[in-house]
């Protein structure tokens, strides 16, 4: 495995990735309402990616065909944007990635699209803090299983599921670069986290049992119970001061 670590110039180029993915997220985050299609939450953020000068990310990775990953409901990751029109009690993981000066930034956040259920909004409360719980966990010294277990234990202590198939990265000059990210593990194991390092991390936490299955269009991963699944990712440098939030 070949981790790379970043010097503290380049985390200040992927800073400024990230700061562009950040913008895009809260611009389509608030057209996130009942009514509007996930392929009109797609055109704004494209027009917006290129509007600050930076390269979407995902458009043409593995031929993958947008911008965004919008997942609705029972949808993990990986949703395709299309004309279907959001609801009132939708939820929808946005998650959008981009490229400036080769450096990658990369984030995800789910929102409720009308009023949430108490339960729903549970969900998305424990999923965003089992995310800032693992950024604590981003410190020199310390294992991808600290990182992992510390998502786990809040989930799982909530009665939601941790999601297996699909894991967080490190990233970079890739969109994808080794370590894996798991959020489940043990402390303790797993890759060390030395300084420099920049892990996207990303809890994907479903409602029901942790099963997922891939649809027909070989990208949007689905709950095998139709549970509704939340989503939510920074970019986090390890730094010799702690972890700082590149996306934020």
């Amino acid at each position: 495995m070949a981790i790379v670590c970043k010097s503290p110039s380049e985390i200040e180029r992927m800073r400024r990735s990230g700061r562009i993915v950040r913008q895009v997220l809260d611009l389509v985050a608030g057209m996130a309402q009942p009514g509007v299609s996930t392929m009109e939450l797609e055109r704004a953020a494209e027009k917006k990616i290129r509007e600050l000068g930076a390269k979407p990310a995902f458009k043409g990775y593995l031929n993958y065909p947008c911008v965004l990953c919008t997942s609705v409901n029972q949808e993990i990751v990986h949703g395709i944007p299309s004309e279907r029109l959001l609801k009132a009690g939708d939820i929808v993981s946005i998650d959008c990635g981009v490229v400036l000066d080769g450096y990658y930034g990369d984030a995800a956040v789910t929102v409720a699209v009308g009023q949430p259920t108490a339960e729903v909004e549970k969900l998305l409360e424990i999923t965003r803090a089992s995310l800032y719980r693992a950024i604590d966990k981003a410190r020199v010294g310390n294992t991808v299983g600290d990182l992992g277990s510390a998502v786990q234990e809040l989930v799982e202590a909530n009665g939601f599921s941790v999601v297996r198939e699909f894991v967080g990265h490190g990233i970079g000059t890739k969109l994808h670069e080794d370590p894996q990210v798991p959020n489940f593990g043990l402390p303790g194991h797993g890759a060390r986290l030395q300084e420099g390092m920049v892990l996207a991390i990303e809890p994907m936490v479903n409602a029901g049992r942790p099963g997922s299955r891939v649809l027909d269009d070989n990208w949007t991963a689905v709950t095998e119970d139709g549970s509704f699944s939340a989503h939510f990712e920074h970019c986090v440098a390890v730094t010799k001061d702690g972890p700082v939030i590149l996306t934020e």
